[in-house]
């Protein structure tokens, strides 16, 4: 089954938790998760961030979940990279 390695989402925050907490947090949720988070705006209430996270395998689920339990939105997936299981079958 291919996995998702790679992806960049465009995220619009609360000013609370700051962007290190947030990256921390999304960083637990695996063992092997990179994160890269750049705020690209800001205002009275919110923030907007490019959040890149990269794995072996990233459970978009568990990511998503983990992003609106600390307030946040999803606004867009702007990029994704998604490694093949080079044609085995589990048959």
């Amino acid at each position: 089954m291919p996995a998702l390695t790679r992806i960049m989402l465009d995220v619009l925050k609360p000013h609370h938790p700051n962007a290190l907490d947030l990256a921390m947090a999304i960083a637990g949720l695996a063992k092997d998760y990179r994160v890269s988070l750049r705020v690209t705006a800001v205002d009275e209430k919110t923030e907007s961030a490019e959040l890149t996270v990269e794995a072996a395998a990233i459970e978009f689920e568990t990511l998503r979940e983990a992003i609106t339990a600390m307030g946040a939105t999803i606004h867009s997936i702007d990029a994704v990279e998604v490694a093949g299981d080079g044609g085995r079958s589990e048959d």
